[in-house]
């Protein structure tokens, strides 16, 4: 199977578990409307599809270190669709948070292995990655059109939200196959993984990505009900400006990955953090239909990094490939919701605006933080390709020549 035909599956399958990840917010309007939830209820739900999804990703980043475990990624997938599609059955609180929570532990499986198949197929490949990302991007993308489609119906429909995942564990399944063989003819899976792990240099990247996550999550949560407070039109106006937020993170996820092929990805993070900052406030102050362009600058500000924290994560730590991965692509939908609780409290007490002020000081330190960060070295995609085939010459000419 081609690299491309590879990513491209593996894209479409991260669309079928992230859509599961913007859902939560989605369905924020919906349990308001509904069950009359408080701000710092429907905070509540975010921080439990949160908390054991962040926790739980570096463990499984741990696992995937140790052994190989393709079979996750299917698995992962169906489970992050089913806990989504049985939130909105029961009216009981405490089981919403539950199925919410489901549904965290299915995402914090699937990222982890699903990167480290991402970096295998992609051979190291900025672009390649990107691509991956945009998969992810167009899950959030579709998750509130999604959900609007299905819950307008009432939230008893939510089981019919489980389609997406039933298809993400199928189209995966091909490029676990074909990955198998490979492995299986070249012994790449046999061959320890090179390299030094800069362990400061990656606990500043962490940082900067919950800096980053605060900001997203924080936004996802509220920007559909500020939308309403800003805009008016009411639903409609929350849905679009959360559509807005989710599918600009395409275009940001693609243009980080070709403007990282002209600069490194360090300078590139930087400059896009600084753009974040502008965008935030914008998003926070501006009224009226400017209230979306600066929503728009946000999420590609937000995004342009996104699969270089990925590859900046795996190169720092190229020993613990599937750590960094659950640490760096978990952390930007999971430790962030830590922070909406807070945000809703804040709001329920003073206004949204007041609460959504804070996040314009995040991109700030996130900014700070890429300062200080090296780029680290990493051979190029072909390299790695040619290097791979030599090495697996190397290790059959010995019996050739006994052959002979």
């Amino acid at each position: 199977m081609s690299r491309k035909k590879s990513i491209t599956l593996l894209s479409v399958g991260h669309a079928c578990v992230d859509i599961y990840q913007g859902a939560v917010a989605s369905l924020v309007p919906f349990f308001v409307a509904e069950r009359a939830y408080s701000y710092a209820a429907v905070s509540g739900i975010v921080l439990a599809a949160s908390v054991l999804s962040s926790v739980a990703q570096p463990v499984f980043g741990l696992l995937t270190d140790r052994w190989a475990m393709p079979w996750i990624l299917p698995v992962s997938t169906i489970l992050g669709g089913l806990g989504i599609a049985l939130s909105g059955l029961s009216g009981s609180y405490p089981l919403t948070l539950l199925f919410v929570a489901v549904s965290g532990v299915g995402a914090a499986a699937y990222h982890p292995e699903s990167a480290r198949v991402a970096r295998l197929v992609s051979e190291g490949s900025h672009t390649a990655m990107g691509w991956f990302s945009v998969g992810g991007n167009v899950g959030f993308a579709a998750a509130p059109l999604m959900v609007t489609v299905v819950a307008t119906g009432g939230l008893r429909l939510s089981p019919l939200l489980v389609l997406p995942a039933l298809a993400g564990s199928v189209l995966c399944l091909p490029v676990l196959r074909a990955l198998q063989k490979k492995t299986a003819s070249d012994g790449s899976g046999s061959r320890a993984a090179a390299g030094v792990d800069d362990k400061a240099s990656f606990v500043k990247l962490s940082l900067a990505v919950v800096f980053r996550s605060i900001v997203f999550v924080g936004l996802s949560t509220f920007i559909s009900l500020y939308a309403q407070q800003r805009v008016g039109g009411g639903t409609t106006a929350g849905t679009v400006a959360l559509f807005v937020l989710y599918s600009g993170g395409a275009v940001g996820s693609v243009l980080g990955g070709s403007l990282a092929n002209r600069w490194d990805r360090v300078t590139v993070a930087r400059w896009s953090h600084l753009l974040t900052i502008v965008a935030v406030a914008g998003t926070v102050f501006i009224p009226g239909p400017a209230f979306y362009a600066f929503v728009a600058l946000t999420s590609i500000g937000l995004y342009v990094p996104f699969s270089l924290h990925v590859t900046l994560g795996q190169d720092y730590l190229p020993t613990r490939v599937g750590t960094a991965s659950g640490v760096t692509l978990g952390l930007t939908v999971s430790i962030g919701g830590l922070a909406s609780p807070l945000i809703g409290g804040i709001a329920d007490a003073t206004s949204l605006r007041t609460a959504l002020t804070p996040l314009i000081l995040m991109p700030f330190l996130s900014w700070l933080l890429f300062r200080t960060l090296p780029e680290p070295t990493a051979p190029k995609p072909s390299t790695t390709a040619r290097q791979s085939r030599e090495s697996t010459e190397a290790e059959l000419a010995p019996a050739r020549n006994r052959h002979r």
